[in-house]
């Protein structure tokens, strides 16, 4: 992690050749940068999208509550029913 005063680096975003296109012609006719345009664009697409990003979030946080079981779970993509059926994991001490 970058030091909190440190310069935060710009990085490049790479895009095919057709939306580069749409990029290009969308922040002329609005009359801003590729860079402002791409920014507000993503703004609002992750608006758009929270509650699905929500979601995503809580089911990630079900999966990865600290155990060994939810780590295998996610690791071989069985639930932790199946897990336990088959055995169980044990604890990450054993």
């Amino acid at each position: 992690m970058a030091p909190p005063h440190a310069p935060q680096r710009q990085s490049p975003l790479k895009v095919d050749p057709a939306t580069d296109e749409l990029i290009s012609q969308g922040a002329h006719f609005l009359g801003v940068t590729k860079k402002d345009l791409v920014a507000a664009a993503v703004r609002v697409y992750l608006e758009q999208q929270r509650e699905n990003i929500r979601r995503g979030m809580l089911e990630s946080m079900k999966v990865l509550d600290g155990s060994l079981s939810s780590s295998v779970s996610l690791l071989t993509d069985l639930p932790p029913e199946r897990i336990s059926e088959l055995g169980g994991t044990g604890d990450w001490e054993e």
